[in-house]
């Protein structure tokens, strides 16, 4: 079991000057601080137009600051988002690569389609075709970071032939994830090689069934770049306290602070009411006025209580075949930074040494022969 950290970095009201810097920089001090502390990798989100809930538009940015204050985290985009509308496939492997040369060769590798209308909808996007130029994209950006020259012509996009710069310093190049959210991703993620990146915040026992059919299909898969990237991830929220009631207390308040937020977005399956578009964890369940903030009952499986209560929950994790817990640590900074660094330290001393170290993974469990279309 390895351990880090997940950024939406969710911004507070009143937008006033330097609440956003303020929010950023927490963030990077959590990162540098995480990985003295035996953390193994930083990830950040990429969303647009969500007020609150994430302002993360630029997560390149911010995983490139993160490089230069570390020097072994793994840093992962959660998710470079596969929609022509927003960023052309090459424009994305320039940035994954341009991350692996900054952080000597640290990079993964997230993709997804995005679940939000207020999203696709703001770039002019039709969800009804993000799942084919999606998986153009993870077909075509493992081919433009390991061929000299690429050139393409399908359905969501096309390009003539070019040299596509600079190249990752991985080679043949980074794990390639996939976000999992609506039921049957994980099919996606296996059918292809890609790492299984579970963004459901909880339920071990629901996405212990996903990981074991995970797991049975990816043995048989077709790579979409040079290897199969074996893992499975899982986003969870952190916060340890040594008293039980006060970080059940905090804990609460973060989560609740981040479904409120989720509640000014239009997902998919409001604006399209389709089974197709249905989404399943804790955006659907939690979503709450944030003055009855108490209403909703948190899902199983949240890292929050104290260490023993924890080691506990990351056991329930490990023993369902997760490979890597990413921590979400605060929302809207409803929690003081002292105190979310005091969670960090507590569970890099308490918890930890609980689960047995391993050195972070740079390749992939199964290299594969490269199928070039």
């Amino acid at each position: 079991m390895q351990f880090g950290l997940i950024f939406e970095l969710s911004v507070p009201r009143p937008f006033s000057p330097g609440v956003e810097q303020s929010v950023f920089h927490n963030s990077i001090e959590q990162v540098r601080l995480a990985e003295k502390l035996g953390f193994s990798h930083a990830w950040c989100v990429e969303h647009h137009f969500l007020e609150e809930y994430s302002h993360s538009s630029c997560p390149e940015m911010f995983l490139a600051a993160c490089a230069m204050v570390t020097t072994t985290m793994r840093l992962g985009f959660g998710i470079a988002t596969c929609i022509p509308e927003m960023t052309h496939p090459a424009r994305l492997a320039e940035r994954g690569a341009f991350l692996d040369v900054l952080s000597n060769g640290r990079a993964e590798f997230g993709t997804g389609r995005s679940s939000t209308w207020t999203e696709l909808g703001g770039f002019g996007a039709a969800p009804e075709t993000t799942k084919r130029t999606w998986d153009e994209y993870v077909r075509a950006i493992p081919q433009m970071w390991m061929q000299d020259r690429f050139s393409y012509k399908g359905q969501g996009f096309s390009m003539p032939e070019r040299a596509v710069l600079p190249k990752p310093v991985q080679k043949p190049h980074p794990p390639m994830w996939l976000a999992v959210t609506a039921p049957g991703t994980e099919l996606d993620a296996a059918e292809r090689g890609l790492g299984c990146l579970t963004l459901s915040y909880g339920n071990v026992s629901k996405n212990a069934k996903r990981f074991e059919t995970y797991r049975k299909l990816i043995r048989t898969c077709e790579p979409v770049g040079a290897f199969a990237n074996e893992q499975i991830a899982a986003a969870n929220w952190l916060y340890c306290h040594e008293d039980s009631r006060t970080a059940a207390k905090k804990g609460e308040a973060m989560v609740q602070s981040f479904s409120s937020m989720a509640a000014q977005t239009l997902e998919i399956s409001q604006a399209f009411p389709s089974s197709n578009y249905g989404a399943l964890g804790l955006l659907g369940r939690l979503r709450a006025d944030p003055d009855k903030a108490g209403d909703k009952a948190l899902p199983d499986g949240l890292c929050i209580g104290n260490p023993a209560e924890i080691v506990n929950t990351v056991k329930e994790w490990e023993s369902a075949g997760l490979d890597l817990l990413l921590f979400m640590v605060n929302a809207r900074e409803v929690v003081p930074q002292s105190e979310v660094l005091a969670s960090l330290e507590l569970f890099s001393r308490e918890v930890m040494p609980h689960f047995s170290a391993r050195p972070s993974i740079v390749a992939p469990y199964r290299e594969r022969a490269v199928h070039v279309a």
